[in-house]
């Protein structure tokens, strides 16, 4: 699944790039909406993220595309590759800016593991 982002001034550090903050919580909330879409109705939390090396600085205007993609399924969670890509007219990557794991854990509303559904 993809999902984009425009990086806002309000988002920069005061190196003139993003704070690496705010990268960590888009890509948090879009793998999040992508296991909520895949397994509609059943509760998920972040439970870890790979390796964080920001591999590009990334510029104020660029346009941010998260590529989310399963790569593991198991009994009570779910691991997702995540990759991103910054664009912009004046600067592009060959490769992502950006790339990580991510799991999930399925929980109960008491918060206790439970199987992911298999549809």
């Amino acid at each position: 699944m993809e999902h984009h982002k425009i990086v806002l001034p309000e988002y920069m550090n005061d190196q003139g790039t993003l704070f690496g903050g705010y990268l960590l919580k888009w890509l948090d909330e879009f793998a999040y909406v992508t296991v909520n879409i895949e397994f509609p109705g059943h509760h998920f939390v972040t439970i870890g993220l790979d390796d964080i090396t920001f591999r590009h600085p990334i510029a104020c205007r660029q346009i941010l595309r998260f590529v989310v993609a399963r790569t593991r399924l198991g009994n009570m969670s779910v691991d997702y590759n995540v990759d991103i890509f910054a664009t912009s007219p004046a600067q592009q990557f060959d490769g992502p800016v950006f790339a990580t794991q991510i799991a999930f854990v399925s929980i109960d509303a008491d918060g206790n593991k439970v199987p992911i559904p298999r549809d």
